[in-house]
């Protein structure tokens, strides 16, 4: 859809020195829109001549639609028949009103800030009474939860199950409250974003009961799983969806393990680290990791020495002496670490980590961070919940995250049953003895 934006000479300077200028401007282009989509409902321009035309257009009307900007007053066109509609207003409120619904919460509850009652006057443009706020709740509810029940269609070979944290208002004061996080990709190699759940913690039994319930809407061939190492979400994993192949974030073990390094060394562990996880399979990973231990792989650095001339030293062997903390916590998460080389090569770098939901995080905390505080696990969970099904939307009818045609052929091989032994090499161990 290409738009082209009048302005009068009266209107840009409306927009360059008012005070409402980017209201204005806001209106202009929304208003461009739903002419726009008229015309495609149409099949004809105003007062353009066309075998095409389905019909004509009757005027319009005024619609307030409420932003993060302010209030903005849209001339919506109307046909003879009634059948125009538009998708502008659900899509582009959806998580608008979640954020106007918490912060107006806030206000009839009495818990909220002078800085929170002036950002929804000023996002609003006026008071809400309960029973508006109750009205507006339950329709907002409804769309939430039909996305968050929906039924999970087809495979999801790979899944990446990650957690957020917010603030919110329970049991007598501001606690920390985690919200589960589940990715999925499916046969196709589409993202999609399978559900969420806020919980009181981060348990075993919080991640167990999510779990349940993506089984319940239909979770079906998950092949592999990455998370953070936390001890509860692995051990629901290992229960809830047993025989998978385990990840662990890479990015999240670098960060425990240069934790436990000195300082003077932390560059030479990252080196340590590159070199063991990026291995081009879990015996060639373990290979290095042993020759590194056992002083058969040195890193030559050159250092002062202190006297003011530099020298030549073993970098490994000064991590094996003074990081021997950290390069335990490598060595016991090893195994799981390095068992996403199992995969073909082309799916590692996209499955190693939980950037996909780190840089997801990011996008609620945008809307998150103006309420600080929710008065109530409900209203986490209809904010994070109504941005979570417009990214949904997003990344499931946009381009494919993988091509999964190398994957598949993966899958078969790993299934492929093993050769039944030749009987003459059965017969061998007994006739040499």
């Amino acid at each position: 859809m290409t738009l082209s934006i009048d302005l009068s000479d009266e209107e840009l300077e409306k927009i360059l020195l008012g005070d409402r200028g980017r209201d204005l401007l806001m209106e202009k282009v929304f208003n461009q829109i739903l002419q726009a989509e008229m015309t495609d409902h149409l099949g004809a321009d105003r007062y353009e001549r066309s075998q095409d035309r389905s019909g004509h257009r009757n005027g319009s009307y005024e619609r307030q639609l409420t932003t993060r900007v302010g209030q903005l007053t849209l001339e919506v066109p109307r046909c003879k028949d009634g059948s125009f509609s538009t998708k502008l207003f659900q899509r582009y409120q959806r998580s608008e009103k979640a954020l106007v619904l918490a912060l107006m919460e806030m206000v009839v509850q009495g818990v909220s800030t002078r800085r929170v009652k002036k950002i929804t006057t000023e996002l609003c443009g006026r008071e809400f009474a309960k029973s508006t706020v109750s009205r507006l709740t339950k329709r907002l509810d409804e769309q939430v939860k039909a996305w968050d029940e929906r039924p999970l269609e087809g495979e999801y070979p790979f899944l990446v199950l990650d957690a957020m944290h917010v603030k919110v208002r329970r049991q007598g004061g501001v606690r920390s409250t985690a919200v589960l996080l589940a990715v999925g990709i499916s046969e196709e190699g589409q993202r999609e974003i399978l559900g969420l759940r806020v919980a009181p913690g981060e348990t075993e039994e919080a991640w167990k009961s999510f779990l349940e319930q993506l089984s319940e809407r239909g979770l079906t061939g998950v092949e592999h799983v990455t998370s953070d190492r936390d001890r509860g979400l692995k051990e629901a994993i290992q229960q809830q969806l047993p025989g998978v192949i385990w990840t662990p974030c890479h990015a999240h073990l670098r960060r425990n393990v240069l934790d436990d390094t000195p300082d003077k060394w932390r560059e030479s562990m990252k080196d340590l680290m590159d070199e063991v996880l990026q291995a081009s399979s879990q015996p060639e990973a373990w290979r290095i990791f042993e020759e590194i231990l056992e002083g058969e792989r040195p890193k030559m650095v050159t250092v002062a020495n202190g006297e003011g001339q530099t020298e030549e030293i073993n970098a490994y062997r000064k991590l094996r002496e003074e990081a021997a903390p950290a390069l335990a916590t490598l060595k016991e998460t090893l195994e799981d670490a390095t068992a996403v080389l199992s995969l073909p090569g082309k799916y590692r770098r996209r499955l190693r980590t939980t950037n996909m939901i780190e840089r997801l995080i990011e996008e609620v905390r945008r809307r998150e961070k103006v309420i600080r505080i929710f008065p109530n696990m409900d209203s986490a969970w209809r904010l994070i919940g109504a941005v979570l099904a417009e990214k949904h939307e997003e990344w499931s009818t946009g381009r494919k995250y993988l091509d999964m045609a190398e994957f598949q052929d993966w899958k078969k091989q790993a299934r492929r049953p093993e050769p039944e032994p030749d009987e003459s090499t059965e017969r061998q161990p007994a006739m040499a003895t």
